[in-house]
């Protein structure tokens, strides 16, 4: 998932934001204007709240009017503005000597505000100036890229992430709606935003705003034009196997009360600064109470999701030819399109461009793709998780595996990623919970007696046809 906005709405965010905190910084005359100087000014809180949020204003403004490097050396000298580790070192020591609970208790909160680093209190800052919580955000995006190579930043992101995940907690979001006649900023954000399956025109994006559709996005009242996720979905007649087909423009409307099937295809958080902060179990749960409330009809929700690991966890297999991949029969069905060992044969036509239109080629292919998927999808494990990140993240949420489709997504991303495969999770709100805990507890993997067959068998088992957008 992409988590950057396209560059052009990033550079107006910009410009917007240092328009927004000139005055204020105009107001802020300091005899030393140096990185050090502003921070150790805004730690100072000299005269009063008004002046401490437009010093901060002023240290945005310069944050913001850095280069990469320039930024880095700020963030560090931030960094550096670290608890005392002499009054740290006091506290403990009379947290040890404390002789009565009540002591103890009194040592141990006097413990924790030596803990505090002073840094904290400036980033708390930066939330009472015109879009701070935003100004914040981006900045962990930077850190994110940057904190792997220095432990200063990293404990740095570290405070700002706990902070961040207070603020941005479940219980202060708003789900709203996007439609056609949403804001044309805001549309043009989603467009920029969307990470699964690019929106290739204005007219690609009306499609999938059409009264058949519905996407909806959490928003903070404090960025209430920022998107932080949001997710798209296809009111249909049963399950889609084919993303292609869901998003054929040419494809008649359907009227939404006759479709019995909600599709999440496409969820995509929009904000990198907010990586490790989970909104998209809320969302899916949130989106389907809505639309059970809309739409008496519905009775299945499901995603059509992709497989992005499946084919860097299937390729170096063919290529290393492991004993047991393919069974003697797909072994014998593979020969009869193109000679050769088995995974040989697999590993050329996968790399064959175009392989997924040849209809010999796909009966062939097909049983033995949606087999080694099940394998993938239901075996393969980082410790108890499923390897698969799509697969942990909906499986983690409470859904289990329903059905898995070949050619349904025929991009050249769906080609290189998972060979045109895709998933769909089933979301049943009466068991979300029960299937959560299997897979939270016990790292259990919920799937249909269909999916599971092809495993118990060891070959294929039908399990379902490629259905589409198929309207009315």
């Amino acid at each position: 998932m992409s988590d950057v906005a396209a560059p052009g709405l990033f550079d107006r965010a910009i410009r917007r934001l240092t328009a927004a905190w000139r005055d204020m910084a105009a107001s802020v005359a300091e005899e030393d204007d140096s990185i050090e100087a502003q921070i150790r000014a805004c730690l100072r809180s000299r005269g009063g709240e008004v002046s401490a949020r437009n010093r901060a204003a002023k240290l945005a403004r310069t944050y913001l009017g850095l280069d990469d490097a320039g930024k880095k050396n700020l963030l560090r000298t931030l960094a550096g503005f670290d608890s005392d580790p002499a009054a740290v070192a006091a506290a403990y020591a009379a947290v040890q000597s404390a002789d009565d609970p009540a002591k103890r208790a009194v040592a141990q909160a006097e413990l924790r505000r030596a803990l505090e680093p002073p840094r904290l209190k400036l980033l708390t800052q930066f939330t009472t100036i015109p879009d701070g919580r935003k100004f914040l955000v981006d900045l962990r995006a930077f850190l994110l890229n940057t904190r792997k190579q220095d432990p200063l930043l990293a404990a740095l992101d570290s405070d700002l992430r706990g902070l961040l995940a207070a603020w941005f907690d479940i219980g202060f979001l708003e789900l709203h709606r996007i439609d056609w006649s949403s804001p044309a900023a805001l549309l043009e954000k989603l467009v920029g935003y969307e990470a699964v399956h690019e929106i290739r025109s204005w007219r690609d994006l009306k499609n999938r705003l059409d009264s058949d559709r519905r996407c909806y996005a959490f928003f903070h009242p404090r960025m209430p034009t920022e998107p932080l996720i949001f997710v798209e979905v296809a009111l249909v007649k049963g399950l889609a196997g084919s993303v292609q087909r869901l998003l054929d423009e040419k494809e008649p409307v359907l009227d939404p009360r006759a479709a019995d099937t909600a599709i999440f295809y496409s969820i995509s958080n929009c904000q990198r600064g907010l990586s490790g902060i989970s909104f998209g179990n809320f969302l899916i749960k949130r989106v389907a109470e809505e639309l059970s409330g809309e739409f008496r009809n519905l009775r299945t929700f499901a995603t059509l999701s992709p497989i992005p690991g499946f084919r860097r966890w299937l390729d170096p297999k063919l290529a290393e030819n492991e004993p047991g991949l393919l069974t003697e029969e797909e072994t014998v069905g593979l020969r009869s399109v193109l000679p050769g060992e088995g995974p040989e044969v697999l590993a050329e036509l996968l790399n064959r461009r175009g392989w997924f239109r040849d209809a010999a080629v796909v009966r062939v292919i097909e049983p033995v793709l949606v087999r080694l998927c099940a394998r993938y999808l239901l075996i393969e494990a980082n410790g108890k998780r499923a390897r698969d990140p799509v697969a942990h993240f909906h499986l983690a949420n409470g859904a289990r595996i329903e059905q898995i489709h070949v050619c349904g997504d025929t991009s050249d991303k769906g080609v290189k990623e998972s060979a045109t495969l895709m998933v769909n999770y089933l979301y049943d709100l009466s068991k979300i919970e029960d299937w959560h805990e299997d897979y939270a507890g016990d790292g259990k993997r919920n799937a249909s007696n269909a999916v599971r067959r092809l495993l118990a068998n060891g070959q294929w088992a039908a399990v379902g046809g490629q259905s589409g957008r198929r309207r009315t």
